[in-house]
């Protein structure tokens, strides 16, 4: 379900029901891809992986014994089909962990590109927090306003002065104020 729904869309844009609810979502899901890589999750990017016979070993680039535990069940992603879905980890090390795969062949230890995802238990449910819901509102907005009028600026009358691109670098900023505090830390590298 993306944070925006149709219905709340629709109504701040006006449009009734003039365009189709799958055009008005695909807006809501932009949104969505645009914002929610951004807040703080129970999720650890996954760098590499191997197995042998149905162990599979997953690869961090950091420590995770204080994220991880042995019997933690885990929604894996982006790691291929014999690693994608709800594990449960059977041994935890410094920058790794094991879980049973579905296939029984053997592969040594090989980078993840782009890297996959291990998520744990999520405690917080961001489609319920008034400010989450307003910046992807007004992510949304803006993407529909881009779509319908792709310069989407103004030339100011006394310089001549194309305004910025709606959908350039700024696009998150303008919301970064209501997202302050769900940032995860490791998004602000830069």
């Amino acid at each position: 379900m993306s944070v925006t729904t149709v219905a709340e869309l629709r109504t701040a844009l006006g449009v009734g029901t003039l365009y189709a609810d799958a055009v008005l979502q695909s807006v809501c899901d932009a949104a969505d891809d645009v914002l929610l890589p951004f807040l703080w999750k129970n999720q650890q990017p996954i760098v590499a992986h191997g197995n042998v016979g149905t162990v599979g070993t997953l690869y961090f680039d950091e420590d995770i014994r204080d994220v991880f535990y042995v019997g933690q069940s885990v929604v894996i992603s982006g790691a291929g089909t014999k690693y994608n879905g709800t594990k449960t980890i059977t041994k935890v090390g410094i920058k790794d962990f094991s879980i049973t795969t579905t296939h029984t062949s053997s592969n040594p230890k090989h980078t993840v590109a782009p890297f996959g995802i291990a998520a744990a238990e999520t405690y917080a449910d961001y489609t319920t927090i008034p400010a989450i819901q307003e910046a992807s509102l007004m992510i949304s907005i803006d993407i529909w306003q881009s779509r319908q009028a792709p310069s989407s600026g103004g030339v100011s009358i006394d310089g001549f002065t194309p305004s910025p691109y709606r959908m350039g670098n700024t696009l998150l900023a303008r919301v970064r104020g209501l997202l302050a505090p769900y940032l995860d830390p490791r998004s602000m590298v830069g």
